[in-house]
């Protein structure tokens, strides 16, 4: 940004007085101060951005050069300790990061609930449920960024077999807020899924079902949503979102431990999650640690990561949309991604991502601040990001979210916000 002055021609320009160039020095170490500099030169005040001495990629600290209280770190530390041994938890995996630095990065218990499981590690491999969903909305607004799909477009425009009562209403920025009338899960969903159908057979189940009600009046959660934004992605690119993501985000952002479904993936070698019915007939064969669902590959709720890789794409829209060298967004697409639009209809949400004050999946405890973003998986996960205090914070379990879960995330999250005890 250039500000420029009014001079007059250079010869009818007055000499400065010294008190001028002290008044003028005074507000170039302001405007520092503020993260610009001012610079004269001639008749021109130019303000130019400061090299941030924020880092832009994690890197290891230390909590109190980050004013973060290393105590009350350790009793976060002990929590999940305590929920691992007594068995409440098999799993848990914590990363917590503070202006660019990862403060806290550790793992609880096994794999799985068998005593002789290979240790939990701080990295291990967890199934995120819906934190699938905001990712696969990265995803969407890539070719947002490119021109290619406008959010104020009707769905119909990318998906013209989406057709029905109220459904030209719809428009691409429902899909991603919540608002769009589609249901969580299909009608048939529990018969797709003992016949082992393909994602496209949900594809076009979701295109031919009812809305629940008309757009853009009402929230209500919306897994099928996100189905149809992915299958918009796919219909544009010509690719599976599992490989456009891999190509355009997580190859990029090094996050090399995540994939929609399985790839190469074991889920041997994967946090198992805790299942209340486990090792029936329909468990294996279509329940949330069986191979089928694994590795479909659905956007609402499909990938696999850890704490790093999550961390990393977290960091990211701290940084504006940048990691290091690579700027995944730009300002002004994390800027619309975390902010409400449901304001009209007071149910607060951003594009894919959760805020503080939405209605559900919203485990981001109760001292964040309202700028707070993030979003829940049903397997037991948590990822959330405070920008005012710079504060990212992964939580990976395999303990779900009935209410001792929501009672977990929630309350470690409160811990997290909690050990901020400096700016």
């Amino acid at each position: 940004m250039r500000c420029f002055s009014r001079p007059g021609p250079m010869d009818a320009r007055p000499k400065q007085n010294s008190a001028r160039r002290r008044l003028l020095t005074t507000g170039i170490v302001s405007l520092a101060g503020l993260g610009w500099a001012t610079i004269r030169t001639g008749g021109i005040i130019a303000q130019q951005p400061t090299v941030s001495t924020i880092p832009s990629t994690l890197t290891t600290g230390k909590a109190a050069d980050v004013g973060l209280s290393a105590t009350r770190l350790q009793q976060i530390a002990d929590r999940l300790q305590s929920e691992t041994d007594s068995g409440r938890l098999s799993a848990a995996s914590m990363l917590v990061a503070r202006h660019s630095q990862t403060v806290f990065h550790h793992g609880f218990g096994r794999l799985n609930a068998n005593p002789d499981a290979p240790a939990t590690q701080p990295d291990t491999v967890y199934l995120l449920a819906s934190i699938s969903k905001p990712i696969t909305v990265c995803g969407l607004m890539l070719l947002v960024e490119r021109g290619q799909v406008q959010l104020s477009d009707p769905v119909q425009d990318y998906l013209p077999e989406f057709q029905g009562d109220r459904k030209a209403e719809v428009k691409v920025w429902h899909l991603l807020s919540h608002v769009s009338g589609m249901p969580d899960m299909l009608p048939d969903n529990v018969a797709l899924r003992k016949a082992h159908a393909p994602l496209d057979q949900f594809v076009k189940s979701a295109l031919h079902t009812p809305l629940l009600y008309q757009p853009g009046t009402q929230f209500a959660y919306q897994s099928m949503g996100t189905l149809l934004a992915a299958e918009i992605v796919e219909r544009i690119t010509g690719m599976r979102l599992r490989d456009f993501l891999q190509r355009e985000i997580f190859l990029p952002l090094k996050m090399q431990h995540t994939v929609l479904g399985l790839d190469n993936l074991k889920i041997a070698d994967t946090a198992i999650y805790q299942e209340s019915k486990p090792g029936t007939p329909d468990s294996q064969s279509w329940g949330p640690n069986s191979p089928y669902w694994r590795d479909m590959g659905h956007p609402w709720g499909g990938l696999h990561s850890t704490t790093t890789d999550v961390a990393r794409l977290l960091q990211t829209f701290l940084n504006g949309g940048r990691y290091g060298k690579y700027q995944l967004f730009s300002p002004a697409t994390t800027a619309a991604m975390t902010r409400d639009h449901n304001q009209a209809i007071k149910a607060p949400w951003g594009l894919g991502w959760a805020l503080r004050d939405s209605p559900v999946w919203n485990y981001f405890g109760d001292l964040g601040t309202a700028a707070t973003f993030g979003h829940v998986g049903a397997t037991g996960t948590v990822a959330w990001v405070d920008p005012a205090r710079q504060l990212l914070c992964v939580l990976l379990t395999t303990g779900g979210v009935s209410k001792p879960g929501r009672d977990l995330l929630n309350g470690v999250s409160n811990m997290v916000q909690a050990a901020v005890v400096s700016g």
